[in-house]
């Protein structure tokens, strides 16, 4: 049997970006520590860490990714996660729920807007920000429904002869969103990313290119 000690600082590469961004994260959150001090009380149940909360919604940012919960379920696996927000490996993670109402504080005190704001500031004076423009199309959300749902306006939703339903078939149909819609999630609309791109059913926060 062979016993070792690991801790994550140990796992991340010397030369990895995200010891850079910690550097420059744990010194905004120095600045910010005043602020903290006037937040919290000394007394009470002790609450996340608001250090850990903004880093963690910083690694959000980094990693895309997507909700407090799929964080939580990281951290009790992702040892540069863990090396991020200074968590030894047998730190237990954090509870969603908690991690959640905490941050939520963080953000109506429009601590975490301070936060992101020195954050960017010091990597523009560092230059580790580039000027070149790019566009990340992140507004496009798949929908749970079938194109074979997506029907003439007013068509009756009758049940498949069969679960594979061979008898619907849209093949050479011309449909847009302003004649057909899904029978079973009307909301979702037909979009494609660009010519070429196969057309979803999907939700969308702006405009896009109607087939």
């Amino acid at each position: 049997m062979t016993l070792s000690t690991v801790s994550p600082d140990s796992r991340v590469p010397t030369g990895h970006p995200i010891r850079a961004i910690r550097e420059l994260a744990d010194a905004a959150l120095t600045d910010l520590s005043p602020v903290f001090d006037e937040m919290y009380s000394s007394v009470g149940r002790p609450s996340i860490p608001p250090e850990r909360l903004l880093k963690g919604s910083l690694l959000m940012a980094l990693y895309s990714v997507r909700s407090e919960r799929q964080l939580c379920e990281r951290l009790d696996y992702d040892l540069l996660f863990r090396f991020f927000l200074g968590m030894n490996l047998d730190d237990p993670s954090f509870d969603a729920t908690s991690f959640t109402k905490n941050r939520d504080r963080l953000l109506q005190a429009d601590v975490a807007k301070l936060f992101f704001e020195r954050v960017v500031a010091v990597a523009k004076q560092r230059g580790l920000i580039s000027a070149e423009h790019f566009t990340v199309d992140g507004t496009l959300i798949e929908a749970w429904a079938s194109l074979k749902s997506f029907k003439k306006k007013g068509t009756k939703s009758e049940p498949p002869d069969d679960p594979g339903n061979p008898t619907v078939n849209f093949h050479g149909e011309k449909r847009s969103n302003e004649t057909h819609e899904s029978t079973t999630d009307p909301e979702s609309r037909l979009y494609r990313k660009g010519d070429g791109q196969a057309a979803r059913l999907c939700y969308s926060v702006t405009p896009r290119r109607d087939p």
